[in-house]
């Protein structure tokens, strides 16, 4: 049993569907990534096990129970954290304020999980006392994924995390990322860099038009001729 799972799930906005029962998950201490051409539904996927969008069929279990009718806010108590692709971060507050404010929802000592998240990510300790708004994109994701860890979460979900970051930041979001995964934590994300973040992952769940094209793990999608051909580039 996946400790995270979205079953057939069937849903969009409005009246049109995006998701055509459409499955996805992720176990503890595993790093799944979901990837695709644009407009497959990845995000959109991402957003249904999360609960930001009603599923007409289907349904989302988190540790053997079914959440599916629990609103977004009650998933992260259930210990889902979410990093959304933008306006992910308080701009106007210090780094240190924005991952107090990750920790809203914590009656007890949050300094100990502060420190690890300042462990993880080195550079957010040193501009700790800066204003978001002043770090480089790169460095922003950084304080999103610390801000959502600061829940402690058993569940990490990022959309597109490495969107415009370069390739060089990219690499060193992917080792964070691997180590959040070696603390026993999910990670479930979405990424447009297919490739590397098939390198990454434990399993990979490729999307077209909202169904699952090809569920494997990340070594064998990226040995598969056809996945290869149609998403990674030959």
């Amino acid at each position: 049993m996946t400790y995270l799972a979205g079953e057939m799930m069937t849903g969009g906005y409005g009246g049109a569907d995006i998701l055509h029962e459409c499955s996805i998950g992720v176990d503890r201490g595993e790093i799944a990534v979901v990837v695709g051409p644009n407009g497959a539904g990845k995000s959109t996927a991402m957003k249904a096990v999360f609960g930001m969008l009603g599923l007409r069929t289907g349904r989302v279990t988190l540790d053997g129970e079914d959440i599916t009718s629990l609103k977004p806010q009650e998933r992260v108590l259930q210990g889902m954290g979410f990093v959304p692709q933008n306006q992910n971060v308080f701009t106007t507050m210090t780094v240190e304020e924005n991952l107090e404010m990750g920790a809203f929802i914590r009656r007890d000592d949050i300094s100990l999980t502060m420190k690890q998240v300042y462990a993880l990510f080195p550079v957010l300790h040193e501009k700790r006392r800066q204003p978001a708004g002043e770090l480089s994109g790169g460095q922003r994701q950084q304080v999103a994924v610390g801000r959502a860890l600061m829940t402690q979460p058993q569940v990490l979900m990022l959309d597109e995390p490495t969107a415009g970051v370069s390739p060089i930041v990219m690499d060193e979001l992917f080792d964070r990322i691997i180590e959040v995964a070696k603390t026993g934590i999910a990670v479930l994300m979405v990424e447009q860099n297919a490739r590397q973040a098939l390198e990454i992952a434990d399993r990979g769940f490729v999307l077209v038009q909202g169904r699952n094209a090809y569920t494997d793990s990340g070594v064998a999608l990226l040995a598969n001729p056809e996945v290869r051909k149609a998403f990674l580039g030959g």
